[in-house]
Parts: C-alpha cells; structure tokens; sequence
C-alpha cells in the first residue's frame, strides 16, 4: 500500500507538471576571469608596460593621521628601480625608519632602535620594494588563484589568493570596475611578532603615465590610519646610498 500510494503521488505531481508554467531559472552566473586576464587588464588600467617602464624612480610625500590616537604626521616614500625602498613617517616629531637597498632590509625606531631584517619580514621587504609591481606580480608571489567575486565596501571585486613561499597567502581585491586594486590584506611581521594587515586604496589619479591611489587607509588589530598623498615625483636623481642601513650608534 505505501509503494502503491507513493506511485500514485508522483503521478499526480507528474501530471500537474504538465499544466504548470515552468518555473523562471536564474540566469547562470558569469564565468570568472582567469588570473591573466586579471593581471593584463590591471596592468593597462594602471598605465601600461612601456609607461611604466619609461620611470626609474620616484618620491612621494604625503600626510598620516591617527584618529584613534589624536596623532598626525608627515610621509615620505623614496623608491628606486628595480627594487630599493626608503620610507620615512614623521609623527609628533617622531621619526619611524624602514628600507630595502636591494639586498638588505632595516628599519629604525624609537621602541626597536636599528634592526636589520631577516626571514619572512626581509621576504616582506623585498616584495614591498619591487619598483614595477604591477609587471612582476607572477614573480613576487609562487601561485596566483581568482577566489571569486567579494564586495569590498561598496565595490565589486574580484579576490585573488597570492601565495608566498612561507606563511600566510595575501588577499588582493581587484575592483571589477576600475581593475586597479581595491584592497591587500597580508600577514606581516615585525620585531614584535606577526599581524594582519588592510590596506584599502582609493582616489587613484594619473601622474606621468600611470595610475597611483592617493588615499590609502591601514587597519591593523585596533589601529587605523589614512595617508592622504599631496605628491608624487619621478625620474628624481636617488643616490643609492640613501637606501643603505646606517652604521650602529
């Protein structure tokens, strides 16, 4: 009886199928972009091969706030093809040091004093340093993945997983309209150990042929703060011994 009475049920379901309209079906969902379609549209948006290619170095300044904490400050971000890096914050008259000059990488500060880099926070460095990051993106990192489509904010972007040889991947959120990174949340260390890093760009403006945010908002654990750039220089005579660690005190 139960088979029987199950029989006739999908009978009877069968039957008002034939007279009901058919349900709608959701539209398929548009296939992902691979990785190179990715890197190749996000290097055009961010100027080109050959635009980038014509910049040797660069300088820019800007200004840092800390809300949180009532601080504010000054930026200054010295860099220098292929891969030499010398960041200077000034806060209440405070001077925060870190470089790469293309083998070693250091910084200096009041809580830490001189420190030469070693292990994941040197590979951190070096990456940070490469001069051409939008061409070298397939170098810096061991495997590029697209994760899928993720708001960032009100953004649509595109997530791509990028793994390092040790550690934690990077995330970097593509935005679908623009194609010039959205946000890079990584896992950074430092003399006090390891942490999660945001970085959220935004106002990007043209300069000399290619594309650089001019808003950058940073957000680790409880601390956020937002750099607002004011200028930004290329092709400016650097010495390659501003990058050089200083001699020990």
């Amino acid at each position: 009886m139960k088979f029987a009475r199950r029989i006739a049920i999908a009978l009877i379901v069968l039957a008002g199928a034939a007279y009901a309209q058919a349900p709608a079906q959701a539209p398929p969902a548009a296939p992902l972009p691979s990785v190179d379609q990715i890197l190749a549209r996000y290097l055009d948006a961010a100027g080109g091969r050959s635009a980038w290619l014509r910049l040797t170095s660069r300088v820019t300044m800007g200004t840092i706030d800390v809300p949180a904490q009532n601080l504010s400050g000054t930026i200054e971000l010295r860099e220098k093809a292929p891969d030499r890096i010398l960041s200077e914050i000034r806060i209440s008259g405070v001077l925060f040091r870190q470089a790469f000059d293309g083998t070693v990488g250091w910084s200096d500060d009041p809580q830490n004093g001189l420190h030469q880099q070693t292990g994941d926070e040197l590979s951190e460095a070096r990456r940070d340093a490469d001069f051409y990051h939008p061409l070298d993106l397939k170098k810096l990192y061991t495997r590029l993945a697209v994760v899928g489509p993720e708001k960032v904010d009100d953004r649509d972007t595109y997530e791509v997983e990028a793994d390092v040889p040790d550690g934690t991947p990077d995330e970097i959120y593509f935005d679908a309209a623009t194609w010039l990174p959205a946000r890079v949340v990584s896992h950074r260390h430092t003399p006090q150990g390891a942490i999660d890093f945001v970085e959220d760009f935004d106002d990007y403006r043209q300069v000399d042929g290619i594309k650089r945010p001019y808003t950058i908002r940073e957000t680790s654990g409880d601390t956020v703060l937002t750099i607002h750039v004011t200028q930004v220089r290329h092709n400016v005579l650097l010495d390659d011994s501003v990058f050089t660690m200083p001699a020990a005190q």
